[in-house]
């Protein structure tokens, strides 16, 4: 069993956000880009995934009214295919259902199956294609959408949040 904290990002994550961004994408986001959302960005929310303390994934949402946009999601290379990117991405619908998002949208690369799995088992639906979305090798991008369909819980907190999650990687 892997025990998995997951709980929002701070400025103090975002050294090792960046590598993990860094050693995932080609076209990585820049560390001030996940500063100055942490920062500025009222419509930002990160969550990382720690085992323990050590982060070994994140993912990022915009949250616009009831609609959620996923911005990324990256596991370190040595923690994946255990199960902590669904665990992770499921835990990000649920605590955005607490704020108030009823869908949630994403963009995936064509190529990138095993994510489309995740996605369509947590109940994500292919709804169009983006022409040459990525500008790394203008592979089109598959848009997936879902409804969020999430218990309220009374006791949610936004700023404290934190969850912890067991998985079973046998």
């Amino acid at each position: 069993m892997i025990s998995l904290n997951i709980r929002r990002m701070n400025i103090d994550d975002v050294a090792k956000v960046y590598q993990i961004e860094k050693d995932s994408f080609p076209i990585p986001w820049s560390q001030n880009s996940f500063l100055n959302d942490i920062n500025n960005n009222k419509c930002a929310r990160y969550l990382v995934a720690c085992i323990d303390e050590k982060i070994v994934g994140y993912c990022g949402i915009w949250i616009i009214l009831d609609e959620g946009h996923v911005t990324n999601i990256a596991i370190s290379k040595e923690y994946r295919n255990l199960g902590i990117g669904k665990a992770l991405f499921s835990t990000l619908i649920s605590y955005s259902a607490q704020l108030g998002v009823r869908y949630i949208t994403l963009e995936v690369r064509k190529s990138n199956s095993i994510a489309q799995k995740i996605y369509s088992d947590l109940g994500f639906n292919r709804v169009s294609v983006r022409k040459r979305y990525y500008e790394d090798n203008h592979e089109d991008a598959f848009i997936m959408v879902s409804e969020v369909n999430c218990d309220i819980d009374d006791n949610f907190s936004d700023e404290n949040y934190s969850k912890l999650v067991m998985i079973d990687n046998k």
